[in-house]
């Protein structure tokens, strides 16, 4: 029986300004939302009330809650980037969403790597810092975040 699928890099084969144009691509559906939404426990009306955002929003309709776009960006990059080579998920900053997404939009991510540092404490890993930026069926951008990865580093023979 084999080991864990290494699909992501190691620390040391990424470069400062490396750019990932993931294959991966999500139209987003009622489902998705309503069903994010339910599982976390939050009853927004932008994101489960039809006749609310028709009537008393901007929007005309419901919008996809943002957590579930937050996630979609990170997990589309994991294949690239870190399935196998990740050690821990650091922490995200700068989360924007700067236009919404709707129920029938198809959403492409790209992730560029941003900053790379050994970690002080940790010889075989290092410290990755990658921008999501995701984007509509219109190419306008939806969602970024910077996303802070501890990585291991590729095992000496």
């Amino acid at each position: 029986m084999g080991g864990p699928i290494l699909a992501g890099q190691f620390f040391d084969e990424m470069t400062v300004g490396q750019i990932f144009h993931h294959e991966i691509r999500r139209t987003i559906t009622e489902a998705d939302n309503v069903w994010f939404s339910a599982l976390t426990h939050n009853p927004a009306y932008l994101h489960l009330d039809e006749e609310y955002c028709r009537t008393e929003t901007e929007f005309g309709t419901r919008i996809l809650n943002s957590a579930f776009l937050l996630a979609l960006m990170v997990g589309v990059s994991v294949g690239d980037t870190t399935l196998g080579t990740a050690v821990a998920n650091l922490g995200w900053d700068e989360v924007r969403f700067p236009k919404p997404v709707f129920h029938g939009d198809t959403i492409r991510v790209e992730t560029e790597v941003t900053a790379l540092r050994d970690s002080k404490s940790r010889p075989d890993q290092g410290i990755v810092t990658f921008r999501h930026r995701a984007y509509n069926q219109r190419h306008e951008l939806v969602g970024t975040c910077l996303r802070t990865g501890l990585q291991r580093k590729r095992p000496t023979a």
